[in-house]
C-alpha cells in the first residue's frame, strides 16, 4: 500500500431508500465534508424513488399510470431517461424485460397491496401489447396510446445506484463502491490499487452467503433471483419476477442471474430479462449483446451449478473466484 493511501480515511455512508438501504464506501483525505455528501446522496436516491416508486401515489410514474389514454404528460427528465432505457432493453430482449407489468405485479401482491384473485385472473387473461407500442414519446412528454400499467422495479434500483455514483463524482470522488440493496457499482480502484471485491450471493432463501466473489473496476453488477421475494401458491413458491407471456410469476427459471454492465440500470434490467428467458435463450442473447452474465441453476441433488457467459465469467476465471468454504 502506498504512503498516499495510508493517509486516506475510510468513509462508509448509508441511508434508507426504496424499502431497503443505499450505501457508499470511499476513501478521502482530511477536511472532507461527509455530512454534505451524505445529504446529497440521500437526495439523489430520494429523487429516483419520488419519480419511479409504485408505492407512492404521487410519484411521477403513478401519475402517468393514472393518466387517461391519449393525454400527453410532461415527465421529469430522469423518469423519461429510465422509461426510454426500459423500452430499449424491452425491444432488444424481445419483451422479456417488460415495464408494462404493473397490473400483474400489483395483482400478485408484490406492490403496496395484497394479492387479489380477481386481479390475478385479469392479469393472466389480458392481451398484452409490448410497452413500446403502448407509449409514444415526444421529447420529455409521453402519451399512452393503449392501456398500460407501468412498473420500474426491475430497473429503478439500478438507476438509483448510478445516481449515487454520479453524485460522488460531482464531489470529486472517482474511486468508490456504491449500492442499493444487492445492486452495486464499482468506481475506479481501492486505495491499494486493487479492484473492488463484490460478492455474488448464493441463491439461498434461508441465509445470506456468497456463492463467489467478483473483482470489479468501473463496472456495475446486479442480480435477479427467485429466493428473496416470492408468493406461495398451493405449497409452491413463485418468484416476484413476472413472465410477460403469462401475466404471472415465472414457474421455471434459473435460481438467479447476475449481469455485469457499464451502468447499474442496464445490469438490473438485463438480469431480469435473462431470468425470464432462462439459460438457453438467455445465454444466446447475452452472447449476441456482448453481456457478461452468470446463471446459477439448481440441480436435482440440491447443489447449485454456475454457467457463465462473456469474457468476465468465461474467459477470465481469475475475475471471479469461489467464496471461501464453497
Amino acid at each position: 500500500m502506498s504512503k498516499m493511501s495510508t493517509e486516506l480515511t475510510r468513509h462508509a455512508l448509508n441511508g434508507a431508500t426504496m424499502g431497503t438501504r443505499w450505501s457508499a464506501l470511499f476513501f478521502a483525505g482530511p477536511g472532507l465534508d461527509t455530512a454534505a455528501i451524505r445529504t446529497a446522496l440521500q437526495a439523489a436516491v430520494d429523487e429516483v424513488d419520488g419519480q419511479m416508486s409504485t408505492w407512492k401515489p404521487d410519484s411521477g410514474l403513478m401519475r402517468l399510470n393514472a393518466a387517461p389514454v391519449g393525454e400527453w404528460i410532461a415527465l421529469p427528465a430522469r423518469l423519461a431517461e429510465v422509461l426510454r432505457l426500459g423500452l430499449k432493453i424491452g425491444r432488444i430482449s424481445g419483451g422479456a424485460f417488460d415495464i408494462g407489468m404493473g397490473d400483474a405485479v400489483t395483482a400478485w401482491g408484490f406492490g403496496p397491496k395484497t394479492a387479489a384473485p380477481e386481479g390475478i385472473r385479469a392479469a393472466m387473461k389480458t392481451p398484452r401489447r409490448p410497452a413500446d407500442q403502448a407509449l409514444e414519446f415526444e421529447g420529455d412528454r409521453i402519451c399512452k396510446v393503449a392501456p398500460i400499467a407501468l412498473d420500474l422495479n426491475g430497473i429503478a434500483k439500478g438507476y438509483g445506484v448510478d445516481r449515487l455514483a454520479e453524485t460522488l463524482r460531482d464531489y470529486g470522488i472517482a474511486d468508490a463502491l456504491v449500492g442499493v440493496d444487492g445492486e452495486m457499482r464499482a468506481m475506479g480502484l481501492r486505495p491499494d490499487g486493487e479492484a473492488w471485491s463484490i460478492a455474488v450471493e448464493a441463491p439461498d432463501a434461508e441465509r445470506r452467503t456468497p456463492h463467489s466473489i467478483l473483482a470489479l473496476q468501473d463496472a456495475a453488477v446486479a442480480t435477479s433471483g427467485d429466493y428473496r421475494h416470492w408468493v406461495e401458491v398451493q405449497g409452491r413458491r413463485l418468484s416476484h419476477t413476472m413472465d410477460p407471456r403469462r401475466g404471472a410469476p415465472l414457474i421455471a427459471s434459473p435460481a438467479s442471474v447476475t449481469v455485469v454492465a457499464r451502468s447499474c440500470a442496464e445490469a438490473d434490467a438485463w438480469a431480469t430479462a435473462l431470468m425470464v428467458l432462462g439459460l438457453g435463450k438467455g445465454a444466446e442473447l447475452a452472447r449476441k449483446e456482448g453481456l457478461d452474465a452468470l446463471f446459477l441453476l439448481r440441480e436435482d441433488c440440491g447443489s447449485v451449478r454456475g454457467v457463465g457467459v462473456g469474457r468476465l465469467f468465461s474467459e477470465e476465471p481469475a475475475a471471479i473466484t469461489p467464496a471461501e468454504g464453497r
